[in-house]
């Protein structure tokens, strides 16, 4: 019965346009996250010569990020995790960021 009422959610243009849009970028950076290390990397190491010295790492992560974002597969589970989170926000009024946070055990 979920599927069926994520079908049949509208979305807003700002979700469609930004917010998972948003999700799809943090989600890439996770998958291309070795990239993302290595580019890290030489930046550390180079310092301020890095634009100079760290443009393979650069283009290797941008690639590797641009291959994500055009994905239509990965911005559909993006959407459908998004639609997810909405209907449990609706049912539950608790963000999921909230939500993932552990209560203390002690006060």
């Amino acid at each position: 019965m979920e599927a069926t009422k994520s079908e049949e959610i509208q979305l807003r243009c700002v979700e469609k346009d930004v917010l998972i849009p948003k999700m799809m970028r943090e989600k890439a950076k996770e998958r291309c996250a070795e990239k993302v290390e290595a580019f890290n990397h030489c930046c550390k190491e180079s310092g301020l010569l890095m634009v100079f010295k760290c443009r393979e790492q650069n283009a290797a992560l941008k690639e590797c990020l641009t291959f994500h974002y055009k994905d239509l597969e990965f911005f559909e589970q993006c959407k459908q995790e998004y639609i997810s989170e909405k209907l449990e926000f609706e049912r539950t009024g608790i963000p999921a960021k909230n939500r993932q946070q552990k209560l203390p055990t002690s006060m």
